[in-house]
């Protein structure tokens, strides 16, 4: 008999003040201006974007990937997680975790 040991790994989150941030940086790093960023996404008001930058909401899918697009990143550099160091690690956690598990159905 083969004991199932279990790995634990908390559910990912985004730490929205600290994506509010990054959203921040590379816009101003890029050389844009809040009512330029409103303006790409079509909005009329920049409020959503000021919310954004101070980690009150979180873009939308759709609006994340216009503005990695925008900024030249990956939507892994413009998201912040809470307990994700580094999404490749949490990957290659993943991929251990299957092969583990087909180990064990193999036994």
């Amino acid at each position: 008999m083969v004991k199932q040991n279990k790995i634990c790994i908390s559910y990912p989150t985004i730490n929205m003040e600290k994506t509010g941030e990054k959203i921040k940086q590379l816009r101003k790093e890029r050389g844009y201006k809040v009512s330029e960023i409103a303006a790409f996404m079509g909005f009329n008001e920049p409020q959503a974007v000021y919310k954004w930058q101070r980690g009150e909401s979180l873009p939308s899918v759709d609006n994340l990937f216009a503005l990695s697009i925008l900024f030249g990143v990956s939507l892994n550099e413009l998201i912040v997680s809470d307990n994700v160091a580094d999404n490749s690690v949490f990957k290659d956690i993943l991929v251990f975790m299957k092969r583990y598990n087909k180990f064990l159905n193999y036994q």
